[in-house]
């Protein structure tokens, strides 16, 4: 039995454009998912669309169609966006669905009945962008503290849940589990906000309709937080444990911008405690990206879009940059001049020149048979002790979503490759046959250290392993038996590799 592997990503809005933080996530994701593919687990990935609310029930009105038919139209942005990234999601999950809607319903009810979740009535001030109620001394100025927009008074019957009646049960899981949420000051900023105390959550609105509505009272819609956050288990056929909620649940990641951090590491856990349900093993909340040192708006029109870096960049180069750039966790700038230089030094001087160079030796000198290696020297057993120490580095950044370290790791080997070169000088090795053994211990050595180098890079950058990996000569399936100094076989055809990545010329 493969053991299991579980992450998600959050649903993203469907009256968003998608843009360059959601692709970061949603990369991040799989990035881990084809990671952990490679070290033989069962990845269960899933990514979708949150479709309910008011914000979408006003767009569709002022667009002129039905909140289902801006859903429809929206959501294949998002779709088409995903295939063109190369994500390998397992499920991509849309509130309107039926499944997601019985889930809700069935969670629902089950905290209503047992008395979770009661009728009161509700008067604060609320803020339609982002959903929320806030309370006077929150919504200073009549501005909404999130988004500093206008917020308005509203009084109405509610639902609730009695998230009081939890606070402490979670502060106490937080403090037992360090590694819940992360990073470290994420988790330092919800332990100070639960410190403040709890209040009873409202989870109901009777002021619009698009939304799911509240078992035996057909007048309110379930709250659009309490509608979305549900999707991570409906998705997997909750209630149903007989297939993949109970396969896969609890989910050992949940990716997601800081901006959401207190609905996934309060609401989302005090839901789940109620249910008697499994709480996450770990919530990831991750930075946001300015653009050139300021903060994206569409007013700024300085919106990174995603589809127009891929189709001027290419895939590869785009999935390298956005986790190699930015310690994931931290906020990061995004600006074409530290892509292109990325592009220069990274692809096309280091892994790009590393392969070039070496293939071109193995064809010229050995007509593209990979010799068997003699008698390692000093050298030889420094790269390969590199490589081996590339390896469980990079494995123990992966667990730790420290995706540009793990990068760096690897370039350090890529580096290293490079160096070797020079330092045993093929070239002049190849002019005295005396030397022959010696030139196929190097060549043996150099297209090795590369096979694993590239088996670690697949899950960052897939269609450059692949092309990487068929010039080696190596078609299997990566997998982590194969991630072991020595599996590629003497008199393996070796092909002369193009340029990975041509270098883009900046005018001075």
């Amino acid at each position: 039995m493969k053991p299991t592997f579980y992450l998600t990503t959050p649903i993203y809005y469907v009256n968003d454009v998608p843009h360059i933080g959601h692709a970061y996530t949603t990369l991040a994701a799989d990035v881990l998912a084809r990671y952990k593919r490679l070290k033989g687990y069962d990845v269960f990935f899933l990514t979708g669309s949150d479709e309910h609310g008011q914000k979408v029930e006003k767009a569709a009105q002022a667009a002129g169609e039905t909140p289902l038919e801006l859903a429809d139209r929206v959501v294949k942005r998002f779709q088409a966006l995903w295939e063109k990234l190369g994500i390998s999601n397992s499920d991509f999950i849309r509130t309107t669905q039926e499944r997601h809607k019985q889930g809700v319903s069935h969670i629902f009810k089950q905290l209503m009945d047992q008395g979770d979740i009661y009728l009161g009535e509700y008067e604060d001030w609320y803020c339609t962008p982002c959903e929320t109620f806030w309370t006077e001394t929150q919504a200073e100025d009549g501005k909404c503290p999130d988004c500093n927009r206008p917020v308005e008074k509203l009084k109405e019957e509610s639902y609730f849940f009695k998230m009081s009646a939890y606070g402490e049960r979670l502060l106490a899981h937080i403090e037992a589990n360090p590694d819940f949420i992360q990073p470290r000051t994420k988790r330092n900023e919800i332990i100070s906000f639960l410190k403040e105390g709890l209040r009873d959550l409202s989870v109901s609105r009777t002021s619009f309709s698009w939304g799911i509505p509240v078992p035996g009272n057909e007048r309110h819609v379930i709250y659009v937080w309490f509608d979305a956050l549900t999707n991570y288990i409906t998705a997997l056929g909750y209630p149903d444990a007989s297939g993949n909620f109970g396969t896969y649940w609890p989910v050992d990641v949940q990716l997601i911008g800081k901006d959401i951090l207190r609905f996934h590491a309060v609401y989302w856990p005090t839901f789940l405690m109620a249910a008697g349900l499994p709480l996450p093993k770990k919530v990831f909340a991750h930075g946001w990206w300015t653009v050139e040192g300021q903060k994206m708006s569409k007013s700024l029109q300085n919106v990174v879009e995603p589809n127009m870096l891929i189709d001027k960049y290419g895939v590869d180069v785009v999935r390298y940059f956005l986790l190699r750039e930015v310690p994931f966790g931290l906020d990061g700038d995004f600006s074409h001049a530290s892509l292109i230089s990325r592009i220069n030094s990274d692809l096309a001087n280091d892994i790009g020149n590393l392969l070039s160079r070496s293939t071109a030796m193995l064809v010229k000198y050995f007509d593209g048979a990979l010799p068997a290696p003699g008698q390692l020297t000093e050298l030889d057993l420094a790269l390969k002790s590199k490589a081996e120490t590339m390896i469980t580095t990079v494995d123990a950044c992966m667990d730790e979503l420290a995706f540009s370290k793990a990068l760096q790791a690897i370039w350090e080997v890529i580096g290293a490759g490079n160096k070797y070169i020079d330092e045993t000088t093929p070239w002049s090795l190849a002019k005295d046959p005396a030397n022959q053994e010696r030139l196929a211990t190097v060549m043996y050595c150099l297209l090795e250290v590369q096979r694993l180098i590239h088996s670690l890079v697949a899950p960052f950058m897939p269609e450059t392993a692949h092309k990487a990996l068929i010039c080696l000569g190596w078609t299997a399936e990566i997998s982590q038996h194969d991630l072991v100094w020595g599996r590629l076989a003497a008199g393996t055809m070796i092909n002369k590799a193009e340029a990975l990545f041509p270098r883009i010329e900046t005018k001075e």
